[in-house]
């Protein structure tokens, strides 16, 4: 045993009572990401007294860090019976409801405490919002979106996230503007260029569609599906040679692509122009 370990196992044999030195050796602890031990000096400290609010919330942020959800949102509401309008205990419970636990209905009700708290706080609409479309509840989703928005008009995660509800619910012109604005703010973002083409395609604006697609394998030069889809959109707009060039990119990426080359229709032109055979060989694909 190190000596450094030696010394945390000393502490956590100490057999005092007093609440506000546990407290704080768990802060330290904590500090150092040291959250197992630390959880050991918080639970001394809630020993003899379970009304310390910040020893339940410090305690519940250590849980989260262990992977430990449930017992986290346990811990942030033992907290909430201490002090029950506190902001941030109910921000973080609805955080680890949301994203950790998929509970979005449970979600749902602690940003709605929190903002009653917090009527402008943006964060809770954000988060709330994507309980929501997790649900799928988009409309709603969109409307704490656009709350969310009306505080930080300049976060490009709101529209981006306005952008995929709009997707779900066929607004596919409403969810371009948005995935536009995300860009206006992130231009480098993926994710943001890469759905925006795929909106782009369904609506049939294949050129810029292209773009987009090809801007994200700029970003991404090894995402496969940014390719292949850059080479359907250019099959469909009569550039072989493009068309070509991006399977092959995906191909080399992601061989498992070669049957699906032989049956979608937007690869129609390489087949009739018999390329496909080559493109194969040329990949290694061919066997």
């Amino acid at each position: 045993m190190s000596q450094a370990a030696e010394a945390r196992a000393d502490i956590l044999t100490l057999s005092t009572t007093d609440r506000q030195y546990w407290y704080e050796q768990g802060k330290q602890f904590d500090n150092q990401e040291l959250y197992e031990e630390a959880i050991v000096c918080y639970d001394k400290a809630l020993a003899d007294c379970l009304d310390g609010y910040w020893i339940w919330y410090d305690r519940g942020s250590v849980l989260r860090e262990l992977g430990e959800y449930e017992q986290a949102v346990a811990s942030f509401e033992r907290a909430l019976i201490v002090r029950p309008n506190d902001y941030w205990a109910l921000y973080n419970q609805g955080c680890i409801l949301l994203e950790d636990l998929d509970l979005f209905e449970e979600a749902i009700a602690s940003f709605d405490r929190a903002l009653e708290i917090r009527p402008k706080d943006y964060w809770s609409y954000f988060r709330r919002g994507d309980a929501k479309r997790q649900l799928g509840r988009y409309e709603e989703a969109i409307a704490d979106y656009d709350l969310a928005l009306s505080i930080r008009r300049d976060d490009y995660w709101a529209w981006f996230r306005r952008g995929d509800a709009l997707r779900h619910l066929g607004r596919y012109n409403d969810a371009i503007k948005s995935y536009d604005e995300a860009l206006a703010i992130e231009p480098d973002d993926f994710w943001a260029n890469y759905k925006l083409a795929d909106v782009l395609r369904y609506v049939e604006r294949y050129k810029a569609a292209l773009t987009s697609y090809q801007q994200a394998v700029e970003i991404k030069p090894d995402d496969e599906y940014a390719w292949y889809n850059s080479a359907c959109c250019a099959a469909l707009l009569g550039n072989i040679s493009l068309a070509t060039e991006c399977l092959e990119s995906a191909l080399l990426i992601n061989p498992n692509f070669q049957a699906l080359l032989k049956t979608d229709p937007d690869l129609e032109i390489i087949r009739e122009q018999g390329l496909l055979g080559d493109l194969l060989r040329e990949t290694n694909c061919l066997y």
